[in-house]
């Protein structure tokens, strides 16, 4: 089984930390949008969309995060082949798509400084031209991809798309906090995938500085935060990239990278 992720990708920290709470063992390849190696032919072949993340097994691809996660849940019950083991039941499962009709891109780029959007978006552009360079055969998915990151600069400037994500967010929140004013998780006592759905959504939170709005705020989504971050998953996933100094090499890296790509004109 591969898995082809990033740790800056919600989606992917989502599907990672679903296998790592279910023991799954897989191969990690890194993908990193960032600089556009999500991109190169090869990924782009297997999913012409370009995003992340992306689990193999065999000749069975999936792209949908949930599909994924629901995917992972069955190979647990298949080669346990225990009764006991089962799928999600109904709570998680709407849980899960209630998280995941909340889209991270414009809340999470509007909190990034504009010069340092404005560059990698640029610097994506232009790989982008020059994979479709490479491999003309791609060339539709590749315009299709370009036309994206304009309408994603435009929606930038949009202050209503900005208003609905921000809306969007404290409402799912809100009820997240009233829910685990009753139960230690999302979906009743016991930790579930819609946990693993929702962790990552307050790792970004925290990752932008705006814990004490969002987070703190709330006291049961506090309490229940601290609590999350002592799972073993966690750590491996996303306290190993992003707490404390960790975030700054995270980020240092990816942005040298960028930057001297850059000026050696090497996209």
């Amino acid at each position: 089984m591969q898995l082809y992720h990033h740790p800056f990708d919600l989606d992917s920290q989502k599907v990672r930390l679903a296998l790592e709470e279910k023991g799954i063992d897989y191969t990690s390849y890194h993908a990193n949008p960032i600089t556009g190696k999500n991109l190169d032919s090869l990924f782009f072949k297997m999913n012409p969309s370009g995003r992340l993340p992306v689990f193999q097994n065999g000749a069975h691809i999936i792209y949908n995060t949930i599909d994924i996660i629901k995917y992972i849940e069955r190979i647990v019950e298949v080669s346990s082949g225990s009764q006991a083991i089962c799928s999600s039941g109904r709570d998680v499962i709407e849980w899960m798509h209630k998280i995941q009709e909340w889209d991270p891109k414009y809340f999470s780029l509007s909190y990034t400084p504009e010069k340092h959007r404005n560059y990698v978006s640029k610097f994506n552009r232009r790989v982008v031209i020059a994979r479709m360079a490479d491999s003309p055969e791609l060339a539709g998915s590749y315009h299709e991809k370009l036309r994206e990151a304009y309408q994603t600069e435009e929606k930038l400037k949009d202050a209503d798309v900005l208003r609905r994500s921000k809306e969007h967010l404290i409402r799912l929140l809100d009820e997240a906090e009233r829910q685990l004013s009753e139960t230690h998780y999302l979906a009743g006592d016991q930790f579930s995938m819609a946990d693993v759905m929702f962790i990552p959504i307050l790792a970004r939170l925290v990752l932008l500085s705006l814990e004490n709005e969002y987070i703190t705020a709330r006291p049961n989504i506090s309490e229940y935060w601290f609590m999350v971050q002592k799972r073993p998953s966690y750590k491996k996933v996303i306290g190993k990239h992003f707490d404390g100094w960790r975030k700054h090499k995270t980020l240092l890296k990816t942005w040298c990278f960028v930057h001297i790509r850059s000026l050696l004109k090497r996209y």
